[in-house]
């Protein structure tokens, strides 16, 4: 089985609160706490972190003139419009 390659260490601090359910959680998994933190942020990225990286790369496109004029849009959409229309 082929594992994930990793970072190199890193140094957090958590509130005290937060890091007692992470240890709870960890006890009760049979895991290590990295585990649980690795889960954690997995779940952030895949809801709130993907809208983050999602704005990110609308700006970035938007730098570098990856855009399209909104009259433009809205003028091919109604020549559709009227396409099927017709």
């Amino acid at each position: 089985m082929s594992r994930t390659p990793l970072s190199d260490p890193l140094t957090l601090r958590l509130p005290i609160d937060l890091l007692a359910d992470v240890e709870r959680i960890a006890e009760t998994c049979d895991r290590p706490r990295s585990w649980v933190i690795v889960r954690a942020l997995r779940h952030y990225i895949a809801r709130e972190g993907a809208d983050v990286l999602a704005i990110r790369k609308g700006r970035d496109q938007v730098e570098g003139g990856d855009v399209h004029d909104l009259d433009d849009v809205l003028a091919e959409i109604d020549a559709m419009i009227a396409a099927k229309v017709a």
